[in-house]
This record gives C-alpha cells, sequence and structure tokens, in this order.
C-alpha cells in the first residue's frame, strides 16, 4: 500500500512538468522572470497613453479644449485595444506574407491560448504589451490637430490609421517584415512610433488647417504645471517602453534603461539651455519638451547603443527639438498644435539615424552602426526611415480624405472652435471658474 501512495505521489508530482514541457514546443521555455518584469512593463507603457500623453497634451492645449483632448486621447487607447485584440495583433504578428502584412490566421487571436509562447513569455502578455504601443502610437497622433477637429472624425480617423498605417509598418519592423529581414535596427519604435506618427500629425494637421486665430493671438496652454507631470509620468513609462521591448529581464534591459534615463536628461538640459540663449528664458515647457525629446531619439537606439552614445544622442535631441518647434515651423508656417511632428517626426529621425551611427556589437552581437565598422547599417536605416515617412505620408493622407467621406467633414464648426470644445461636444467644463488666455 505504502508503495502505491509512493508511486502516486511521484507520477503526480511529474504531471505539472509533463504538462509544460507537452505545452511549450521546440524548446520553448517559460520564464517566470521574464513573464513578471513584461507584465510590469506592459502596465508602465498602459499609463503612458491616458494618463502621461493625455496630462502633457491637455495641459499645453487651451483651457477650453483641456477636456476634449483628454477625451481623444482615451477614446484612441479605448479603440487601439479592441481593434488590437480583433484584428490588429495578426495583421502586425500574423504569418508574413510577402513581407508586407501579417495574415489572419490569429483574427479574434485564434489559436493562441494559455499556454501560447513567445519566446520566454505568455503570447498573451507579447499581445497585450504591444497593443499598449499602437495605443499611443495613434495618440501621438493627436497633437497635431488639437482643438479643431471633430470627435467623430478622430474616432473614425483611428480605427482606420491603426489598420491601414500603423499594422503594416509594425509588421514590416518587427513582425518579420522586410524592414526586418534588410537589417533595419528599431529596438523599441523609431519608425514603427515616433516617425510614423510624426509624419502622420504633419499631414493631418495641413489637410484639416489652421486654428481660427493662429499666428494672430496669443494661445496660452491651460497649464504647463499638467504637462510637466505628463512628462514626468511619459519618462516613467518609458523605462517599460524601451527596457520591455528587449522582451527579457536581461542586460540588455538593463542597458536599455540607462540610456533611456541618460538620454532623457541630456535633451531636457540641452532644450533648456538652447532655449535660454535664444528667447532668454528657460522654461519649465522646455524642459520638459526637451525630456521627451531625448527620450524619443533614444527610444529606436535603445537596446544597441552605450552611454556616451546616449549622451550624444539626447544632445542632439534637445537642439534639434527645439530647432524644429522655435524655427522651422515658424519657417514652413504649419500649424502643429502641440508639436507632434516637430518633437516625434524630427527626433525619431534623428534616433533612427543615430542607430545607424551607434549600434555597438558589445551592447546587442551583429548590431553594428557606422562608428563601429559598418557604414552599410546607416545607409539601411536611411531607406527603413525613407520607406515609412512616404508610406505614412501618402497612406495617411488617403485614410483623411475617407474619414472625411465616412463623417461629413474633419474640421469642427467655427463658432464650436471659439467658443471651445469641451462645453461645444462633451457638455462639461474643466474648470470651473472663467479664465483669461483662452
Amino acid at each position: 500500500m505504502k508503495l502505491k501512495l509512493l508511486f502516486a505521489s511521484i507520477i503526480c508530482s511529474l504531471v505539472p512538468f509533463i504538462l509544460v514541457t507537452s505545452a511549450f514546443a521546440e524548446g520553448e521555455t517559460l520564464n517566470t522572470g521574464d513573464t513578471a518584469w513584461m507584465i510590469v512593463a506592459t502596465a508602465l507603457v498602459m499609463v503612458m497613453t491616458p494618463a502621461g500623453l493625455a496630462l502633457f497634451y491637455a495641459g499645453m492645449s487651451r483651457y477650453k479644449n483641456l477636456l476634449n483632448t483628454f477625451a481623444m486621447t482615451f477614446v484612441a487607447y479605448c479603440i487601439a485595444s479592441v481593434i488590437w485584440m480583433i484584428w490588429g495583433y495578426t495583421l502586425a504578428f500574423g504569418p508574413d506574407n510577402a513581407g508586407l502584412i501579417g495574415g489572419l490566421e490569429n483574427l479574434f487571436l485564434s489559436g493562441i491560448t494559455v499556454n501560447s509562447l513567445s519566446g520566454t513569455i505568455p503570447t498573451y502578455v507579447f499581445i497585450l504589451f504591444q497593443m499598449t504601443f499602437a495605443g499611443i502610437t495613434v495618440a501621438l497622433v493627436l497633437g497635431s490637430i488639437v482643438g479643431r477637429m471633430k470627435f467623430s472624425s478622430w474616432i473614425v480617423f483611428t480605427i482606420l490609421w491603426i489598420t491601414f498605417i500603423y499594422c503594416p509598418i509594425a509588421h514590416w519592423v518587427w513582425g518579420g517584415g522586410w524592414m526586418s529581414k534588410m537589417g533595419a535596427l528599431d529596438f523599441a519604435g523609431g519608425n514603427v512610433v515616433h516617425i510614423n506618427a510624426g509624419v502622420a500629425g504633419l499631414v493631418l494637421a495641413i489637410v484639416v488647417g489652421k486654428r481660427v486665430g493662429y499666428g494672430k493671438e496669443a494661445m496660452f496652454p491651460s497649464s504647463v504645471a499638467l504637462t510637466a507631470l505628463g512628462a514626468a509620468l511619459l519618462w516613467f513609462g518609458w523605462f517599460g517602453f524601451n527596457a520591455g521591448s528587449q522582451l527579457a529581464a536581461d542586460g540588455i534591459a538593463g542597458s536599455a534603461f540607462l540610456v533611456t534615463n541618460t538620454s532623457a536628461a541630456t535633451g531636457a538640459l540641452s532644450w533648456m539651455f538652447a532655449e535660454w540663449f535664444y528667447e532668454k528664458k528657460p522654461t519649465l515647457l522646455g524642459l520638459a519638451s526637451g525630456a521627451i525629446a531625448g527620450l524619443v531619439s533614444i527610444t529606436p537606439a535603445a537596446g544597441f547603443v552605450d552611454l556616451q552614445a546616449a549622451l550624444i544622442i539626447g544632445l542632439v535631441a534637445g537642439a534639434f527639438g527645439f530647432f524644429s518647434v522655435a524655427v522651422l515651423k515658424q519657417k514652413l508656417g504649419y500649424d502643429d498644435s502641440l508639436d507632434a511632428f516637430g518633437v516625434h517626426g524630427m527626433c525619431g529621425m534623428w534616433g533612427c539615424l543615430a542607430t545607424g551611427l551607434f549600434a555597438n556589437p558589445a551592447i546587442t552581437k551583429g548590431a553594428s552602426g557606422l562608428f563601429y565598422g559598418n557604414p552599410k547599417q546607416l545607409w539601411i536605416q536611411i531607406v527603413s526611415m525613407a520607406a515609412t515617412i512616404v508610406f505614412t505620408a501618402i497612406g495617411t493622407l488617403a485614410v483623411i480624405y475617407v474619414t472625411r467621406f465616412v463623417t461629413g467633414g474633419l474640421r469642427v464648426e467655427k463658432d464650436d472652435e471659439i467658443s471651445g470644445l469641451d462645453n461645444a461636444i462633451h457638455g462639461e467644463r474643466a474648470f470651473e471658474t472663467t479664465m483669461s488666455g483662452v
């Protein structure tokens, strides 16, 4: 009897091992440390959109549009969350079709179970992590047209843009598409997130047109304090954004964490000193904007560069971002409300090129830039960047015209724009007292 009990206990103890081994084929094994880190990283990136970015953008918008800015950011994240689970994930990460788009095999996450693995983490965790990237990317576009686009048009635009612009580029870079096969380096979203969103924002801003009174009247931000708080939350969440993109709790993730913080701090200081020199005052808004510029620029390079490169990348990003916002926008005359193109588009381009310059094989084996004896990598980065710009510009223009056809127009009524979209669209007010400088 005792022998039978001993035998039964041994069999029972082996059952979990047998189940795990049979579920994770081809040598893939669940790593609980990696899984725990990726769940945390996913939560960090989630905080970036409906909290960090919403505060960052809302604080820069005029007080009469503060809640509308919040609502459009919030709804973009909600839409992305649903789209990604139904068809977005399979288009971006499904089986490759000619290097252009993923197949529909994983529609509604079909074929994926609780035992499915992506590397050493559950596929469900990987899916959710990637969903947060789709959510923040389309929300970044919003910064270009705050205060003048219809809420209904924004909803339609978000659905179409994620489907036809974001998903293909995500597949090209991260889903086994042609950019990946070419050898383009984009650790956490230089092409996929920042250049993509920045260029889309520029196109959308030009088509929608300038705000009423732009260039003729002062348009003060509602709360620089909110913007600074939003920047701090974005900075905090960016650790999950960049370090999480390693998909493992290892040395490369630690290095990405380190260079992310360094570039953000250097970018903030660089922007501040550039502004102090040209405008004679160091502003809190400049510090916050410089930190974001540094974060944007390090994003594609985070898993490939060392500390010295991060210092240079951040230093250039702050000055370049300030120049793009304070000089380039004024010269070209477009109305990018919250500088989505100037910060994300332009600094994303710098980050993409910097990856081709500074990628260090001592950080990630096989990733070598120009300064490490591989000039070809810089050319690959240029090609990938140019392809993203062209595809996003043309594709976004098509999405805009379809949106206009479906909704009957993109822009709010002039009277609503003047009075403010918080009350006109949502019937709400951010503040109970009347404020000057609208």
